[in-house]
């Protein structure tokens, strides 16, 4: 039964133990998608109903995906993770290291801000995303580990840091930014100059 949706609310497949059919995986990523926008332009105490609306789904589809709000945050800050791995294992390739490089912190950077409210929440909850992500994020800090690897070996970034050290500066700028009231254009300038940092000073490239 419908928790109070109007819009469509079918395709769900209620058996754990069966892979989604196509629909319910569509209507999974609508709900991820919407929930990712209502929530970075409204924040994250807007009513459930409205990321439903921003869907086209029922509510009783989503809660039938994601029993309760928690749940979906959840689900947002895993897939964005997993986005940004997947983003990571394909710069690795590119044909400018050191820009592939600096382009995935901005991304890291920008992700990492817009879900600060996520993770405020969820720690809210009593939900230690942190350690329930864990494999996510080494798989993420290997990724950012392989784009530095290849940066240094062009000689114009520094090899006296590793790819923990970068990503807790990045999301230690992301936190400053946020409890100085900082907006997105403040912490592309913040991450900006943690690149300006990793750069090899002129003498160490010779």
């Amino acid at each position: 039964m419908d928790r109070g949706g109007t819009a469509v609310d079918e395709g769900v497949d209620v058996d754990p133990a069966r892979p989604m059919r196509a629909d319910a995986v569509k209507n999974r990523q609508r709900i991820l998608d919407a929930a990712a926008e209502v929530f970075a332009t409204s924040g994250v105490s807007v009513p459930i109903d409205l990321v439903a609306a921003r869907a086209g789904v029922g509510v009783g589809t989503l809660y039938r995906h994601f029993p309760n709000k928690e749940a979906l945050f959840e689900a947002i800050v895993l897939t964005k993770v997993e986005d940004l791995i997947a983003q990571a294992n394909a710069a690795d390739g590119a044909d400018d290291p050191v820009r592939a490089l600096f382009a995935f912190l901005q991304l890291l950077a920008s992700e990492a801000a817009m879900k600060h409210d996520l993770f405020d929440a969820l720690g809210s909850a009593g939900i230690d995303i942190k350690s329930r992500c864990a494999t996510r994020i080494e798989e993420l800090e290997g990724g950012i580990a392989r784009l530095l690897a290849r940066a240094v070996d062009t000689g114009a970034v520094r090899d006296d840091l590793c790819a923990h050290d970068v990503m807790g500066m990045v999301i230690g700028m992301c936190d400053a930014a946020e409890r100085l009231g900082g907006d997105a254009d403040s912490v592309r300038r913040m991450i900006g100059v943690v690149c300006e940092g990793l750069r090899a000073r002129a003498e160490e490239s010779e």
